[in-house]
């Protein structure tokens, strides 16, 4: 992209609508982002009015909860872009909380894994016992 239409990108801006229906969101999730201090429109009298640093919070946003952060580590990660250690601190940080979604997620994995071989395993025994009680009404 050349830089003249970078800083024209730089410079859209967006309303509640346009981010609604990019994004397949509701107008009421987007201000409830807001609200939680994520996105920080502008105003044109009563009209909100997003730049396109908010259009690129709202997907990290959206992208964080695909991936099972809570809002409050979303907001922990995007918010260290605008401080120091800027972004070198905002990957490492990410990279961190990969690393600890990756844990749980394992260990989940393994949960459900063995909570299958349980609920096999019971099966099995309620199949054996029910074909036993239905040989002994012959």
């Amino acid at each position: 992209m050349k830089a003249a239409a970078k800083v024209r990108e730089a410079e859209r801006t967006y309303s509640i609508t346009d981010l609604a229906q990019e994004f397949d969101l509701t107008t009421r999730a987007i201000r409830f982002y807001e609200d939680q201090g994520l996105l920080t429109p502008g105003r044109r009298g009563q009209t909100r009015v997003y730049a396109a640093r908010d259009r690129t919070r709202l997907k990290l946003i959206l992208r964080g909860k695909r991936l099972g952060f809570s809002l409050g580590e979303v907001r922990e990660m995007i918010d260290m872009y605008d401080t120091a250690p800027g972004e070198k601190g905002q990957l490492a940080l990410f990279l961190r909380k990969i690393a600890e979604r990756r844990a749980v997620l394992k260990q989940q994995q393994a949960d459900i894994a063995v909570t299958l071989e349980e609920l096999e395993a019971v099966e099995s025994r309620c199949r054996e016992r029910l074909a036993e009680l239905d040989g002994r009404k012959r």
